[in-house]
């Protein structure tokens, strides 16, 4: 199973803020836009196919201003399960540099109870 999911982005003006960089809320969106692709290349690998993941917790920390222009590479993949909660990282780099860190924090959703399904924490060795 390939576990790191990665993509380009190039900023234009759709993503900047009043400041002219790009928007805190446009990570969040990234963020969350990353990990759906990912699960939607991964879950067909795994005995939870037709589950799906809620966000439950975020942290994110900006530590450079990205501008229009500029090339965003976006790099994304789970940690050890934490209980029932799943961590997953999303890394945002211009060039080498980390401009953006993201850990946040999901919990499997059963499709037919609608219920949070618990993982085993070697899930990701399917």
């Amino acid at each position: 199973m390939k576990l790191v999911h990665i993509k380009e982005i190039v900023v234009s003006d759709e993503h900047l803020d009043q400041n002219n960089h790009v928007n805190n809320v446009q990570y969040v969106h990234w963020v969350e836009e990353m990990a759906k692709e990912h699960w939607d290349i991964l879950k067909n690998s795994t005995p939870f196919a037709d589950d799906f993941w809620v966000l439950s917790d975020h942290h994110i920390q900006y530590k450079k201003q990205v501008f229009k222009g500029e090339v965003l590479t976006l790099k994304t993949y789970p940690e050890k399960p934490e209980g029932i909660r799943q961590p997953r990282k999303v890394e945002f780099y211009r060039g080498e540099e980390l401009v953006v860190d993201s850990r946040t924090f999901w919990v499997l959703i059963d499709k037919g109870t609608q219920k949070i399904k618990r993982i085993e924490n070697d899930w990701l060795e399917f």
